[in-house]
């Protein structure tokens, strides 16, 4: 029968492995800095596990970004900064005080409502923790995935109304910017610099589309790059099992191979 473990034997256990003389030579030289690519890592194998159903594995990956956190807080200890059980009541001070309607008895109309008084929280706290910042934009990470920060970025704006309010002129708006790219690949001479500024600004015009229909772009973009590799593994398959090579196939052929996976699948 093997061991059930608690949460303070993981903090245990942690301490043991960054111990200066009998601990984890590896464990031992890591930073704060040197942790992040790694907590970058695992939450992706966390998203990955679900999005691949694997929930025994999941288990596994959520242990490891349990781990990330606790070997922050060891390391803030060590620094005199804070500790795991710090991190603990900050969180469960912050989940009280955004959850009024659940915590307190206050009552909203609706979940649009919860949403207003959520932003309201978000923007009091982001005003407290810093009295210097001029921007809504502020605090917003500049190392997400840029399709997720374009998301965070609108949203933010919208909570101060800078937002439309209609769909038409989203889709307008994509246009607009597909135009302008247009224009710029059709001068004789263009510009390649300004040709990525205006894809930039499509990009950012499709993220904008996508929010208002109320989707996550990077949820979006991961089930189409799914979608794809799937479809293009099945025409690698069946080009194959023709006894052809798909390098060596025309993209006409491809293409009808393309047609026919579509259908399947």
């Amino acid at each position: 029968m093997s061991h059930t473990y608690s949460m303070q034997d993981l903090l245990a256990l942690m301490q043991q492995l960054r111990d200066p003389e009998n601990g984890c030579p590896w464990d031992k030289k890591q930073t704060l800095q040197s942790l992040t690519a790694y907590t970058i890592e695992e939450a992706y194998e966390v998203v990955d596990s679900i999005e691949q159903n694997d929930l025994t594995g999941l288990k596994s990956e959520l242990g490891d970004l349990l781990f990330q956190v606790v070997f922050y807080a060891q390391l803030a200890q060590e620094q005199g900064l804070f500790n795991f059980q710090d991190v603990v009541s900050t969180i469960s001070e912050k989940l009280v005080r955004r959850h009024p309607h659940v915590f307190a008895g206050k009552e909203f109309a609706d979940s649009a409502a919860v949403s207003a008084n959520w932003e309201a929280e978000k923007a009091k706290e982001r005003q407290e923790k810093d009295a210097q910042a001029t921007s809504v934009l502020d605090d917003i990470p500049h190392n997400l995935p840029a399709l997720m920060r374009a998301n965070k970025i609108q949203k933010r704006c919208a909570t101060v109304g800078f937002d439309w309010h209609e769909l038409p002129p989203v889709i307008e708006k994509i246009h607009e910017e597909l135009d302008e790219v247009m224009a710029e690949i059709n001068r004789a001479d263009y510009d390649k610099a300004a040709l990525g500024e205006e894809l930039g600004d499509l990009l950012f015009a499709n993220v904008n589309l996508v929010r208002h229909l109320g989707f996550e772009p990077e949820k979006i973009l991961r089930a189409g790059n799914h979608k794809f590799e799937r479809r293009f593994r099945a025409v690698e398959h069946i080009i194959q099992s023709q006894g052809r090579s798909v390098k060596e196939s025309s993209l006409d052929e491809l293409e009808a191979v393309w047609q026919q996976v579509k259908q399947l699948k």
